[in-house]
């Protein structure tokens, strides 16, 4: 890399690090290329990035930044996963922890907030933002349908009467 490109990247983790809700930080030695492979269609169908880093220049782009606190977990070969999504990219990486041992989460950060490896997974337990929004709707609709059937039965029953009232007429 010469100066100009290790310029744009560490504007580019700048960026990343100032913009993104969640940073993961993980060991990837020992990984096969297949495996790394996997892991990024894993992340970008789940609505994140991976990106293997060089730890000066990301140390260089955390400065300024709410980020900055995890400078310290940049030692040997690192990977970042990041998303928009506060769930995604830990949820991701946690699963891919799991099946893969030579990936190893060292911790992260979700804006000022620090995160050990136990908070990672943690946040990986939580539902998406998709999964959450999914749950309001179904909240939120639930209640005008129950309502829809309460409007309904009355209506209902009063026409019951005024049938059973209308055969009795008829009858006598």
């Amino acid at each position: 890399m010469d100066r100009a490109e290790k310029r744009e990247m560490v504007t580019t983790l700048n960026e990343v690090f100032a913009n993104t809700n969640v940073v993961v930080v993980a060991h990837y030695s020992g990984l096969s290329v297949a495996d790394m492979t996997d892991l990024r269609v894993r992340m970008k169908e789940a609505g994140g990035s991976l990106k293997v880093v060089k730890n000066r220049l990301v140390k260089l782009a955390l400065k300024g930044t709410d980020a900055e606190h995890i400078s310290d977990l940049f030692q040997g070969p690192t990977v970042i996963a990041y998303s928009d999504d506060p769930v995604a990219a830990p949820k991701v990486a946690a699963d891919f922890a799991k099946a893969k041992d030579k990936f190893v989460i060292l911790g992260g950060a979700m804006g000022a907030t620090n995160l050990d490896k136990d908070g990672v997974e943690a946040l990986a337990k939580l539902p998406s933002l998709d999964e959450l929004r999914a749950k309001l709707v179904g909240m939120i609709n639930t209640p005008a349908t129950r309502i829809a059937g309460v409007m309904q039965a009355p209506a209902g029953q009063l026409a019951r009467v005024f049938g059973a009232y209308g055969q009795k007429d008829e009858a006598a």
